[in-house]
């Protein structure tokens, strides 16, 4: 089976300790079945320690410390776990993230999540978003899908990429496949999102300012912000509804993007796009409150 990712994959790496936004504070971490064997029959000394630091009421996952920390993250934001038995002894989630992977029609492909710093600021500062590359070839056949998604990315990479204004680009994506955040009014909008489930409060009060208005200077951004929301969701779609609700997500996301950076200029672009990501992508209740929105 092929193995695809974005041109700009291949340069991330974890940034660890210089990562000011841990994906090891504030998310509860689950331990697959394997990773949970492996702990409970580890013979290394820290192996007791991480048993003991496992909630096993409903699915196993990690007891979180006061500041909802991971028990095995150090105060110099390094894991314990790695630095006493080893970057293999980590679970599934945490040597995955941010990977996220899709099938399609040539292949499998595999992405990073923008809700991580590191994989967010590659992702703004990479320009040719539409580039995929081979990693691997294994012996498995290619999966066989149902929809092929490739030839509707393909064709809205190639009208994100002209030189028009931004705003143009998305009227005449919206008027190609008929889909439009305009389906409710900003007040509904606004309605919508304070009535979600937020990790952080405080981010309730920056997704208030949604307007369908707003659209700010930082084009290239937005772009690239579009292409890769498109390459997440719109891609792994079953059928053609599916994809008009996915892209629907996708650039309403993006429209709630511009409100946020013209109405918090205290905020970089990377951070906002960053919170945005955590918020909505990383929560599948929030994801499909939204995409509901458009079937």
């Amino acid at each position: 089976m092929k193995l695809y990712a974005p041109s700009y994959y291949p340069a991330f790496k974890c940034i660890a300790d210089k990562c000011k936004h841990s994906c090891c504070i504030g998310w509860e971490i689950d331990i697959d079945p394997d990773t949970l064997n492996h702990y409970e029959t580890m013979t290394h000394p820290y192996g007791e320690i991480i048993c003991t630091s496992i909630d096993y009421e409903g699915d196993p996952h990690f007891r979180l410390t006061p500041g909802e920390r991971c028990p095995h993250l150090k105060e110099n934001g390094l894991c314990e776990i790695i630095l006493r038995a080893g970057e293999s002894c980590l679970c599934e989630i945490c040597k995955e993230h941010p990977r996220f992977y899709h099938e399609t029609s040539r292949g499998m492909e595999v992405g990073l999540g923008m809700a991580c710093e590191e994989a967010c600021r590659l992702i703004l500062t990479s320009g040719d978003y539409a580039s995929f590359i081979p990693l691997s070839l294994d012996g498995e056949e290619d999966p066989q899908v149902c929809f092929d998604t490739l030839p509707h990315r393909e064709r809205l990479y190639k009208l994100l990429s002209e030189k028009s204004p931004f705003a143009e680009r998305l009227e005449e994506i919206q008027s190609l496949y008929c889909v439009t955040p305009k389906l409710l009014s900003d007040p509904e909008w606004r309605t919508l999102l304070g009535n979600l489930e937020y990790l952080d409060d405080t981010h309730k009060e920056l997704f208030s300012c949604y307007s369908s208005g707003a659209f700010p200077t930082d084009e290239q951004a937005l772009e690239r912000v579009l292409a890769y929301l498109i390459f997440r969701h719109l891609t792994p779609a079953e059928d053609f509804e599916d994809l008009k609700a996915s892209l629907g997500f996708c650039l309403f996301c993006t429209q709630l993007l511009c409100s946020m950076i013209a109405a918090h200029p205290g905020h970089s672009t990377a951070d906002l796009a960053r919170i945005l990501s955590e918020e909505l992508e990383y929560s599948t209740d929030n994801t499909d409150t939204i995409r509901s929105v458009f079937f």
